[in-house]
């Protein structure tokens, strides 16, 4: 499936054309999530997840990048790292 800039949940096409790939592995759709996540606008991210988690479940319910989907979808983000002087400030 080539790129859909129109889809506002994979415009890339990366996890559908995981979900295409025959005989994937948990650590293939890993980085492929990791790729995706880190072209996703981070706010839209969960939003995301959930709406091809939605899309691709009935078709492939066993597929490993559903697996990673849903991993990513209770993953908590990481606190911003505060840097420079900020980061070595004291608070009281």
């Amino acid at each position: 499936m080539p790129p859909r800039p129109d889809d506002p949940h994979d415009p890339k096409g990366l996890i559908t054309e995981a979900f295409r790939i025959d005989g994937i592995t948990g650590a293939e759709c890993r980085s492929i999530f990791v790729d995706w996540a880190l072209a996703m606008d981070p706010e839209q991210v969960t939003a995301a997840i959930t709406a091809l988690i939605a899309r691709h479940e009935a078709d492939a319910p066993g597929h490993p990048m559903l697996a990673v989907l849903r991993e990513g979808q209770g993953a908590r983000p990481a606190p911003r790292r505060r840097g420079g002087w900020q980061g070595r400030r004291r608070t009281p």
